[in-house]
């Protein structure tokens, strides 16, 4: 995705979650235990605030959150951080550097694809808390999305920290996984210390293979499915390759 499709598609999921928050802060998130609305609004402007000053500074702050921002009125913090976070993106090109934990790509422009990714994530939390319709979620974003979460969470993070993915993938006997959706695929392959993603599914047998829409996928991805409610996806598979793959998605997410 080009960064002013990114920037359209973060406006309006910030739209949507401003507008859905105020029908009930105090309600619980279901897919976010333990958080209020009230909580995910929170988070969501603090993680824009931190985002702007790693751009502007050129390094993530830490410690953080201040201590100043503990009592912030939720949707205040959304605005002010969601203020900052648009101001840094429109001084700054893409291809300037920025602060990141994600060192194969410490850019603007790689903060303008994860920003865009993390609220349209917490904009469907929100919806699913406050009991209001989940809108749609774009084809082209939802492919994004996947795309960052298999390669930029899941592979970078085993790759970075394979302690924390050790007792999950060290009795791997090595497995193969194909995602496939609406004109994009990836094709996984794991192991002991390895999570390796690459373009298209292929026609290979695999040990488990996901199929769906888009966003339905994106979802299932993220585990963003209300208690009882379809999934939109088709997974085919050993429960136990299953299992696997799920707990490094929920590892590399935490």
């Amino acid at each position: 995705m080009n960064f002013a499709r990114l920037l359209d598609c973060l406006a309006a999921d910030h739209a949507r979650l401003r507008e859905v928050a105020p029908a009930g802060l105090a309600a619980p998130v279901p897919t976010c235990p333990g958080w209020t609305v009230a909580d995910l609004t929170r988070h969501v402007g603090d993680v824009y605030l931190h985002k702007t000053l790693a751009i502007r500074e050129g390094a993530e702050p830490d410690p953080w959150p201040p201590a100043e921002l503990a009592d912030a009125e939720p949707l205040a913090l959304l605005d002010r951080g969601y203020a900052g976070l648009l101001a840094e993106f429109a001084a700054h090109r893409p291809e300037d550097p920025a602060g990141s934990w994600y060192t194969p790509d410490p850019t603007v422009g790689f903060w303008i694809r994860r920003m865009a990714q993390e609220t349209v994530i917490h904009r469907i939390d929100a919806e699913l808390g406050t009991g209001r319709p989940v809108a749609t979620v774009p084809d082209d974003l939802a492919v994004d999305g996947i795309d960052e979460l298999l390669k930029v969470f899941v592979a970078f993070g085993v790759a970075e920290w394979g302690d924390y993915f050790t007792e999950i993938l060290a009795g791997s006997p090595g497995r193969a996984y194909a995602v496939r959706t609406d004109g994009a695929g990836w094709r996984i392959r794991t192991g002991p210390g390895v999570f390796a993603v690459a373009d298209g599914a292929g026609d290979d047998p695999a040990d488990v293979t996901v199929s769906g829409p888009p966003a339905a996928v994106l979802r299932w991805m993220w585990n963003r499915q209300a208690a009882g409610e379809p999934s939109g996806v088709t997974v085919e598979g050993d429960p136990e390759a299953i299992a696997e793959l799920r707990r490094c998605i929920v590892t590399a997410t935490q």
